[in-house]
């Protein structure tokens, strides 16, 4: 079935009266059907809904013969008592004291503004708590009531009204119905009740009506795109906006990430909005999770790729702080979670955002605050439960920590979508580099780009430590870049010295004596010596003296292997020979050593226990894994003493063998140890390339990266 609508099916005027009837007409039979039952209703709707939907049920109830009492607090003849005019509430309080205690028969006393008879900050005022007797004190009379969403109502109050009805937006199928031709005509010439539902769903009645009314541009237009733009403009309000952040163009790199999300989630969308075949719409909204984790490290762009979900789908979005939402007030936090999903419901097509959802929805039983996370997840649950699938609002939490969380949140049917955002690789790094690069205007020579793509494959220096770069981190970088291009009032191209000077600038180095630079110059070239000559070693892809990397006066970084997940023999025993080759320069040429090599004895201390214990590698204990994941205190007692001695045994044999072999690397290439500690002495820095060209001279071999 087609859900297009042709135009001369379409009403040609509408009122509003029968604007609500047609969109309502359910749910005020059933209210008028309560009402003469003597059961009390409350119905929740904005404030421009109430008038007309309070005319229908009137003139529902005159079928029975039931009277109705409108307390709305403008005076009447029975306020001219000669008294000084009295407030709202006042007036309101009055007239409702004198309808229950001067009622003589059955009738309906409408409450038009309950909500703000008895609504409160911090507890009920002495004029609720009379609002609460009165609402008990006469049985005779049927309460009709009205609240407006923005206004929680007290459990007491909520408590007399067995009936409630929920009026917050309009169903899609009576929108066909709440239409003018003249109105369709702004959509094209084939009118699509459903395209357009897509914008209106949290609208009420009234006021659909007041913005339809209103539209301008031609009718018949070859592209609707007018007429969709002032719907949205008129129903994104409140604290959301719609963003125009473009997936493909604004966020670079991340081909996988972008992949998913876009053939999981945008592209089922977009065939939605092209259908016009009902059940196949309705098909394709099962499909759609509504709920979505986005995790990672810190500074990924997890935000930003729900933002660029929401531009692609059209959507408002609202970024909520889970730490933020929490109160120590009771009830308050659960009642900023019911605003959020109505806004967004009335904003739709809309995206919540929940940053650091782990804040508060972390497994229930790991609380250990005020115990408010745990009606908050529920609360959550309760409204993610709530959804119609004809609505759309999506809800993104994004986290670092996707582990804790409460798994009620995980089940399919509420955050059922989890998409990974890690760190950005070689390719991603360059790809957010180029639009740093080009919308900060920072002009990188290709050789600078280079070497700013492989830099920010380091930790970060100066940060915490085992902080890698992030997005955040690259645009921290350019916008260093640019700050000091303006400083220095340049135009030119940006050089690896500016990238160079940008990471490194503010680091804050130890201040070294000579001999101390001597020293550290002569145990990382001892590294570097002995990683060129063992055929199993990473390539070198930077040697440094100055400091730069947390805890570190100096260090060899290489580079990335092009076998990432198979690790041999041999490779850890080079590994070993290599730490061990820092320690041993220092004794050739120093003829002493310093307390640098400590953690190079440990990590090879280390690999050298794995290659026994857990891979089976010893010369002589075995083939068989002897450590156990339960240890955590040294203690093997499942092990005889003959295999701790033999095991031992072997880890010293593996160390005595690979220092041996690094201390005879660097006696036979003693003169290329001393020129490299000199390079380094001088140039402080040796990149890759100078490192080529420092071996190329002397004739030492190269390896691949």
């Amino acid at each position: 079935m087609s859900v297009l609508v042709p135009e001369a099916d379409l009403p040609a005027e509408l009122s509003i009266d029968q604007v609500v009837e047609s969109a309502y007409a359910g749910v005020l039979a059933e209210t008028a059907t309560d009402l003469a039952k003597g059961l009390p209703v409350l119905i929740e709707c904005h404030k421009d809904l109430m008038p007309w939907l309070f005319i229908n049920v009137r003139g529902r109830l005159r079928a029975s013969d039931l009277r109705c009492l409108f307390l709305d607090g403008r005076p009447g003849a029975e306020e001219a008592d000669g008294m000084m005019p009295r407030g709202l509430i006042d007036t309101m309080v009055n007239q409702l004291r004198n309808a229950v205690r001067g009622a003589v028969e059955r009738r309906v006393v409408v409450l038009p503004h309950l909500d703000l008879l008895v609504t409160s900050q911090g507890g009920l005022t002495t004029e609720a708590r009379e609002v609460v007797a009165l609402l008990y004190e006469n049985p005779e009379l049927v309460w009709l009531g009205f609240k407006d969403p923005s206004f929680p109502l007290p459990e007491v109050i909520e408590n007399l009204f067995p009936h409630r009805h929920s009026l917050l937006g309009i169903a899609r199928d009576r929108l066909p119905h709440l239409i003018t031709q003249r109105e369709s005509r702004k959509f094209g010439r084939e009118f699509n009740p459903w395209a357009l539902y897509k914008y209106v769903s949290g609208m009420n009645a009234a006021r659909l009506r007041k913005l339809l009314s209103t539209l301008e541009g031609e009718d018949y237009p070859e592209d609707p795109s007018r007429a969709y733009a002032q719907i949205r403009q008129a129903t994104s309000g409140g604290k959301l906006e719609v963003p125009t952040i473009d997936l493909e163009t604004q966020i670079g790199g991340y081909t996988r990430v972008k992949k998913r999300l876009q053939s999981e989630i945008l592209d089922i969308l977009a065939r939605k909005d092209q259908s016009t075949d009902a059940a196949q719409i309705r098909r394709l909204e099962g499909l759609i999770p509504r709920g979505m984790i986005f995790w990672g490290p810190p500074g990924t762009g997890k935000t930003m790729f729900a933002k660029a979900m929401a531009t692609a789908i059209g959507a408002a979005i609202t970024v909520v702080s889970g730490p933020e939402l929490k109160s120590r007030w009771v009830g308050e936090s659960e009642e900023r979670l019911r605003q959020i999903f109505r806004q967004a419901r009335e904003s739709a097509p809309a995206v919540i955002v929940f940053d650091e959802l782990d804040s508060f929805a972390s497994a229930r039983g790991t609380y250990s605050g005020s115990g408010v996370e745990h009606s908050m997840v529920n609360q959550l649950l309760t409204e993610m439960d709530g959804f119609n699938s004809d609505e759309l609002v999506f809800v993104v939490g994004t986290t670092n920590f996707v582990e804790i969380l409460d798994p009620a949140l995980l089940r399919p049917g509420r955050f059922e979508f989890h998409l990974q955002i890690p760190y950005p690789n070689t390719e991603d790094r360059e790809a957010i580099l180029e639009i740093y690069n080009e919308s900060m205007s920072l002009q990188m020579n290709a050789e600078a780009m280079e070497v700013a793509v492989r830099r920010s494959g380091d930790l970060v220096e100066g940060a915490a430590p085992g902080t890698r770069f992030s997005g955040d981190h690259l645009n921290a970088l350019c916008r260093s870049i640019a700050r000091a291009r303006l400083r220095d009032d340049r135009v030119d191209e940006t050089t690896p010295a500016d990238i160079d000077r940008a990471l490194t600038e503010w680091v804050d180095r130890p201040q070294m004596t000579p001999a101390e630079e001597r020293v550290v110059a002569t145990h990382e070239a001892g590294h570097a010596i002995v990683n060129l000559m063992c055929d199993h070693a990473k390539a070198i892809d930077r040697i440094s003296i100055r400091g730069d990397m947390a805890g570190a006066l100096g260090f060899v970084q290489y580079q990335d292997p092009t076998r990432k997940y198979v690790v041999t023999r041999n490779e850890l025993r080079d590994d070993i020979c290599v730490l061990m080759g820092g320690r041993e320069a220092e004794l050739l040429l120093l003829d002493d050593l310093s307390i640098g090599s400590s953690g190079d004895l440990s990590r090879a201390t280390d690999i050298a226990r794995a290659l026994v214990e857990d891979f089976g590698m010893g010369t002589d204990v075995g083939p068989g894994r002897f450590s156990s994941d339960a240890e955590r205190d040294g203690r093997r007692p499942h092990l005889s003493a003959s295999q701790l001695e033999s095991i031992d045994r072997n880890v010293s044999e593996i160390l005595e063998q690979e220092r041996q072999r690094a201390a005879d690397i660097l006696k036979e290439n003693s003169a290329i140890l001393e020129m490299l500690r000199d390079q380094l002495l001088e140039h402080r820095t040796l990149e890759a390339k100078a490192v080529s060209t420092f071996l190329n001279v002397h004739n030492v071999g190269l390896k691949d990266g």
